[in-house]
């Protein structure tokens, strides 16, 4: 073996995408209900981001940022319009937890603290300061340490009221938790969450690698509620594929020049794929179509009679089965040709389709689970 055996794999290998299909090696066809951990949010291959990619490549593929790269400036505006964040500015990345680790340093910076306050169960990356953030023992490099981080349970207001005050930097929240199995912060939460943070001159970091870029049906999930964050944080679906990220800070943040830096972020190629991306879901209405498609998936399986609990938003649903493990029931729909996603809750099947998910995709797989659920009761 070449590789490092570090992952748990489904049994699949894809050979070749389109829209919300895979097709293996052997040529079967599965709708593709996972999109890669959330990444597929226009769909796989999709013309446009096919076309802007290929039309960057003729042009010139990647210099670094010691030079102006002009589609930057494109792509962020895109961001920026089609999540109607005007009073924001971008810094563009690589991953997830690259834009996790300088939001967590641009905190810090700002009132020269370093406590993190967290939410328990929640993910936010493998990177040193991204993991300390992460409730996760199990994955904790010797590097890093809990030492400087607090955890509190999601929704708790009184345990926020504690945590939060002057010796904190940063207070960073999933928009909605995904590893964990789909929970979302409540309205109350997050309102009480930006008021302490205002007060103690903490920054306020909504983590939305995946639940951002429409996932929820808004751009960003905590924009379903009346929330200004500081910093905000957005990867997978920012690029379809192409990998990318971003970080997005509200006017007034205190930086200087070297204060962030990266050689791939933001380059060519990745900035085409964001523009082609955020333009995409703007012209054909995709957080419309992510709201009108979750609700009816929700409404469809709430009959189930397997299903305990149904959470999330939009295209970004957590299945609690009543049986405690949802491994059976994952196998049993990849046999029926649906790919699926686990969680943390063993519980729980993770649900994150391509925004543009059709009625007859949506129907094929109400009709699967259904089956599925019955074969696994």
């Amino acid at each position: 073996m070449n590789l490092l055996d570090v992952y748990n794999k489904i049994p699949l290998e894809p050979k070749t995408s389109k829209g919300s299909w895979v097709t293996d090696i052997t040529g079967i066809e599965y709708l593709d209900f996972y999109g890669g951990h959330g990444v597929i949010s226009i769909g796989h291959q999709h013309p446009n981001w096919k076309k802007a990619l290929s039309e960057q490549m003729d042009k010139i593929s990647f210099y670094s940022n010691a030079v102006n790269i002009p589609i930057q400036e494109e792509a962020a505006k895109a961001l920026k319009e089609v999540s109607g964040l005007e009073d924001y500015e971008v810094f563009f990345c690589n991953s997830g937890a690259e834009a996790n680790e300088n939001a967590l340093k641009l905190a810090a910076w700002q009132q020269n603290r370093k406590k993190i306050v967290a939410l328990k169960n929640a993910f936010h990356g493998r990177s040193l300061a991204a993991l300390q953030a992460t409730d996760n023992a199990n994955i904790l490099s010797p590097l890093g340490s809990f030492e400087n981080t607090e955890f509190v349970d999601i929704n708790d207001l009184e345990g926020i009221k504690k945590a939060l005050n002057n010796d904190v930097a940063a207070f960073i929240v999933e928009g909605i938790q995904g590893v964990a199995g789909v929970f979302e912060p409540q309205e109350d939460f997050l309102l009480l969450a930006q008021e302490l943070c205002a007060k103690h001159d903490i920054c306020l970091i909504m983590d939305e690698v995946q639940s951002g870029a429409g996932r929820s049906g808004k751009f960003f999930a905590f924009q379903h509620y009346p929330i200004q964050p500081n910093i905000i944080t957005v990867a997978k679906g920012l690029g379809n594929g192409f990998p990318v990220a971003a970080v997005l800070c509200k006017k007034g943040l205190t930086y200087k020049k070297g204060m962030l830096g990266t050689t791939f972020g933001g380059n060519h190629l990745a900035c085409a794929a964001v523009k082609a991306v955020c333009e995409t879901i703007a012209e054909e209405n995709l957080l419309k179509n992510a709201q009108i498609q979750g609700e009816k998936l929700k409404k469809s399986l709430t009959s189930l009679s397997a299903i305990a609990e149904l959470r999330g938003k939009g295209l970004m649903l957590g299945i609690a089965l009543k049986s405690g493990d949802a491994s059976s029931a994952i196998a049993e729909l990849q046999k029926r040709r649906i790919i699926t996603g686990s969680a943390a809750c063993k519980d729980t099947l993770r649900i994150l389709p391509p925004l543009s998910i059709s009625d007859e995709e949506l129907e094929f797989f109400i009709q699967a689970i259904t089956q599925a659920l019955k074969q696994t009761a």
